[in-house]
């Protein structure tokens, strides 16, 4: 996509916005485990125009991430079974974090761990980076330990964020949520109250397939993550619900929403529920520009309704 569906001769609406303190020049990120680290889209377009980018999850040693089948098409969505595969956090910062930085735009490494003291490690090696922020990975359904074990139960939950907490002191602090937990409100309340600067919100559902013709679950793994569109009107409600549960709290940090958010409107649809930025994630396998398209469908969106500042977009101020 050319730079130039960005340039326009109206006044240009202001898309930049700060979340714990860090500034973003939209509210436009590329989720975790569909970017790559960047290179994979730079084919297709300039990625200094996103607003931020997640790192693949990364964990304090290389996985190679689970065996067999890892996606698998739904109506409307995906089940994926990646497993976390990733090379390691000191490879992610000797090798991508450099080309990443280039891009300008605000870089979140995305941790994960199977037990509380790989999450820790894992928090030091960042804290001591140049990444701009952590995205902490409580939520991921695809591993046999760690990942959302650490997120459905709100002692367990903010016992992990006060552990990463206490390392990770010069860098912002998000917990990635799953709409998995009983109750996904307690379980924010017990992550802010344990050190979160900022709360992103839903990785994927736990789901599953199975394989008629051989009579067995497709994947090895049994269970699998459901993204894309099918999911995104339940996401949209929870980040609706955790706004209200946040304030009447007094306990607001911003939200980040995530979940099959695919288009403008979808974007447009989560930050006027009370999501300050989102993420975008299976839409970009299927169209590699949908992120730089939903970037200039807000501008047009604003433009139209003589909207300057992003923040203004929501309605539930």
């Amino acid at each position: 996509m050319s730079d130039a569906l960005f340039e326009t001769t109206e006044k240009k609406p202001d898309l930049s916005l700060k979340i714990a303190g860090v500034h973003f020049r939209n509210p436009v990120i590329a989720a975790s485990g569909t970017f790559g680290c960047g290179k994979e889209y730079a084919p297709f377009f300039d990625i200094s125009l996103l607003g931020g980018i997640c790192s693949k999850g990364l964990t304090i040693t290389p996985r190679p991430g689970n065996t067999g089948i890892r996606i698998w098409e739904t109506p409307s969505g995906l089940l994926n079974s990646i497993g976390l595969e990733n090379p390691g956090i000191p490879v992610f910062l000797e090798r991508d974090l450099p080309y990443l930085k280039q891009s300008g735009a605000v870089i979140i490494a995305n941790l994960s761990g199977a037990e509380s003291s790989e999450y820790i490690r894992g928090a030091e090696l960042l804290n001591e980076s140049s990444v701009d922020m952590i995205e902490l990975n409580i939520s991921c359904p695809n591993v046999k330990a760690g990942g959302m074990a650490f997120g459905l139960d709100p002692g367990t939950a903010a016992a992990l964020v006060a552990a990463v907490r206490r390392v990770c002191v010069s860098k912002p602090l998000i917990v990635k949520l799953s709409p998995n937990a009983p109750s996904i409100g307690t379980v924010a309340l017990a992550c802010i109250r344990a050190g979160a600067d900022a709360l992103s919100l839903v990785n994927s559902f736990k789901a599953m397939a199975i394989d008629v013709t051989n009579k067995k679950p497709v994947f090895d793994f049994t269970t699998s993550g459901l993204s894309g569109p099918a999911i995104k009107p339940i996401a949209l409600r929870m980040v609706w619900e955790l706004y209200d549960t946040l304030k009447e709290s007094n306990m607001q940090v911003p939200i980040i929403g995530i979940g099959g958010i695919s288009c403008a409107n979808d974007a447009l649809e989560f930050l006027m529920a009370g999501a300050c930025a989102v993420q975008v994630g299976s839409a970009t396998l299927v169209n590699p520009y949908t992120m730089t398209d939903i970037i200039s469908g807000i501008i047009q969106y604003m433009q139209n309704n003589g909207i300057f500042q992003i923040g203004k977009i929501s309605i539930r101020n």
